[in-house]
Formats: structure tokens, sequence, C-alpha cells
């Protein structure tokens, strides 16, 4: 069994409530940093776990809470990213619903390492029930003495505040989301200045995932160096990972990070394989943005080393053989999957989330969706392969935010990798109109 730190209490009855969270070591760690630490040591220990964001981009931590502006006298803002929007990625829903007090908790000494008065969290607007939850234990958590002013006795005040946002995935990328929580529109913010410069109302902010952020717990209970043993390398810690499609066990799991993609996918204790029996033909590890790995690439990299669930294994080769970790959202195609409607479906949702702002990624992520809709439904032309590879890397790096990636990603490397599919759609558009929900795989082997 894998080490569990933060899914370890969810199986305790009545745990989202205040007393059975207390009476199981809940708040500790809200004493410890406020009693005994400073600031400043509270940010120390994070940095010596190497605690890395899980929304998806990876980046370390304690390094980012370390940018906060700290010399202006305007006043400072932590805000929880819970617009958990990712195709595929449903965790921080999980942790919200089964155990919200450790998000509470994760929330309280985060404000206090960054020296923030007000905290926000930004809810995907479609989490009506985790609203409301998220609002129970705030007010359980201040009755209680650990919201308000004058925290546990110390000088320290703290309010938090639930934000619902309005239904868009942009606003899951950090500028957009304060945007919005300002009461505008969702649209991503030209960067410099950066958030820990000027975020929410033109004052250091930071933002932070909701797991990240819940994860500061067990970091500080016991230790950013002994946290700093779990996991492998620069991948520090457990990750929960959102598991999902043609697999016998979907489901939310905490898994030290190293374990290996094979692992994962066939444990009984985590996704319990391929559901009937069937073979495996591809996974995207971090969501729907991230790029493809067909089944030869799952099990070892590029370089013949196993896959592991890591920020580094999952990367090795680049994306002509690698893809990222992301968010864990790990979706599973079988054998009978279509890359092509599936890319297509993708591809679908970002040209519908899209702000508009950008050229590249308004326009582009149009041409995208038509073309993939052509081929899908018998209509493609020969040309049409190459016009999404060229249009696909015209989005790629030329956007204000990361949704042109998110959109590029998927294409690219489903071309990249299954270009025999997306040709054979093209050859043979009478037996696609025929056959676009059965398994592809088996009408072009037939062919062949």
């Amino acid at each position: 069994m894998g080490r569990k730190i933060l899914l370890d209490k969810v199986h305790i009855p009545g745990i989202k409530t205040f007393k059975v969270y207390r009476d199981n070591g809940g708040y500790a760690s809200v004493e410890k940093a406020l009693k005994k630490m400073t600031p400043a040591e509270i940010i120390e220990e994070v940095k010596k776990s190497g605690l890395r964001g899980r929304g998806g981009a990876g980046f370390p931590t304690g390094m980012k809470w370390s940018f906060l502006d700290t010399r202006s006298n305007n006043p400072r803002y932590l805000v929880c990213n819970a617009d958990e929007s990712e195709p595929g990625t449903f965790k921080d829903r999980y942790l919200i619903d089964y155990i919200p007090h450790l998000l509470i908790e994760g929330l309280i000494v985060s404000s206090f390492a960054l020296g923030a008065n007000t905290t926000f969290i930004y809810v995907r607007g479609e989490f009506k029930q985790q609203i409301g939850i998220l609002n129970k234990a705030i007010r359980e958590a201040r009755d209680n003495g650990f919201l308000g002013s004058n925290i546990l006795g110390t000088s320290f005040s703290l309010d938090i505040h639930v934000h619902s946002g309005a239904g868009a995935y942009i606003c899951g990328e950090e500028t957009a989301l304060l945007e919005s929580l300002e009461g505008k529109r969702g649209n991503p913010r030209l960067k410099p200045p950066f958030p820990a410069v000027k975020g929410l109302y033109d004052c250091p902010t930071v933002v932070n995932n909701v797991e990240t952020l819940a994860a500061i717990v067990p970091i500080i209970n016991f230790g950013g160096d002994e946290y700093a043993k779990i996991g492998i390398g620069r991948s520090t810690g457990t990750k929960l990972i959102s598991a999902c499609g043609h697999i016998n066990k979907p489901g939310v799991y905490e898994i030290e990070m190293g374990l290996s993609v094979e692992e994962f996918l066939n444990s009984e204790e985590y996704c319990g394989g391929v559901r009937n029996g069937k073979k495996l033909k591809a996974i995207i590890p971090g969501g729907s943005s991230v790029p493809i790995l067909p089944a030869h690439l799952v099990a070892v990299t590029a370089a013949n080393t196993p896959r592991l669930m890591s920020y580094e294994s999952l990367s090795d080769g680049g994306f002509a053989t690698g893809s990222m970790l992301g968010s864990g959202g790990f979706i599973v195609f079988d054998e009978d999957a279509c890359i092509v409607r599936n890319t297509w479906n993708f591809t679908r949702f970002y040209y519908h989330e899209s702000c508009g702002q950008c050229s590249p990624c308004r326009e582009g992520t149009g041409w995208l969706e038509k073309i993939l809709y052509r081929i899908e439904n018998g209509q493609g032309r020969e040309r049409d392969i190459d016009v999404l590879d060229s249009v696909a890397k015209k989005i790629e790096g030329n956007t204000i935010c990361p949704l042109g990636d998110a959109a590029a990603w998927p294409v690219n490397s489903a071309i990249r990798h299954f270009r025999n599919e997306f040709e054979f759609h093209i050859e043979h558009p009478d037996l696609i109109k025929n056959v676009q929900h059965g398994s592809i795989e088996k009408y072009m082997k037939v062919m062949a």
C-alpha cells in the first residue's frame, strides 16, 4: 500500500465536521505554525519539502511564495484556485467533498506565512454542493476560534470568503481568475507584472491550487525534510490522481510520486487494469490538455527506462515521446477507442472555452474543430492532417495564456502517434460514417 498523507482520514465517519476532524489531529499545524513558527520559517519548510504546484504547472510552491512583494504597504491576498474545470480531473472536488477542513487548515497556515489577512476560495460555478460544504466548514472553524480576529490568542487575524465562479474554463488560469474575482470578464492578463507583485486589486497575491494548499498541512506537521523523503527526485510527496476512462476502478487515488505508470494502471490497489480484458491503446496522464501517450510508451520512456508517475519521467523525451503530469487527470483508452473522435471532442471543448482575446486561439481552435469534425464525419480531405498539424503549431506559444497550448498539444500528439488512424478516416469515408461508435481499430485491421 502506498503512503497516504492527504486521504489517510477520509474513511473516518463524520470527518467532514470540525469536531471529528479536530479529534483526529486536525488543525495541529495551525497551532504549531501560529505559536511556534515565524512566516519565514514556514516558507523555508515549504521550500525544503520540494512541493510543486498540483494544479498543472508543477512550479515549486516555496519559490512562488518567496516572490510575493513584501516591501509595499498594500494588503496581501491568498487565493485558492478551486475552479477545477480540466476534463478528466476531479481530485480537488473530492478533497472538498470528503475532508474540507484539511483545505481550511492549509489556507490558515499559508495565509499566516504570506501575511494575508483576507483569503478567497474561487470555486467552479457548477460546484453548488461543494460551495455549501466549504461555507459550513468555514463557519465551524470560525465558531471554534480558528478564523476571525486574534486566532488562538495570537495577533494573526484571517477571513476566508468563498466566491462562485462564472462557469468558464479560462478562469482556471490564475490571472483570468483574478479578473473574474474582481467582477470583470475572465480574460487572462498580460504578464509581467505577475500576481505576486500586482494581483488581486493590484495588490501582492499568491494563487494556489486546492491540493497544493492541503499539502501544506502535512509539511508543517512533520517537516519539509520528511515530506521530501516521499517521492522521487524533484517530484516529492504524494499526488492525487483522478483516474477515469476504460478502466475497472475509476476514482481518486493518492500515490507516492515515482510509482510506475504500469503499476498504477494495472494494480488492484489503483485502476485495476483496462476494463473487460481489452488491450490498452493510449493514456492521457495529466488531463485533456496534455499530449497523449500510445500504449508502447506507457510502460517505458524513450530512453527505455520505466515510465513513472512523476513530473520528470512523464515528460521524458519531450512531446515527441513524452507527456506531462499536469493536474493528474489520468484518462485511459482501450483498443476500441477512436482517437480522432476523442481529439475532436477535446477540441470542441477548447473552442467553446476560448475567451477570444488572442487571435491564434480564437480563430485557430475554431479551425481545428471544423477540420476534425469533417474528418470524423467522413468528409475529410487528404491535406487536412497536415493543415491540422500546422494550425496547432501556429497556436502553440502565441497566446497570452496556456489555453492555446492546451488546445494544440492534444492535436499535435494525436497526429504524431496515430496518424494512420486519421488517414484511415479520410481514405474510407463511407465506412467511417457507419462505424463512428464502433471499433475503428478492428476495421483498420480488416481493411489492411
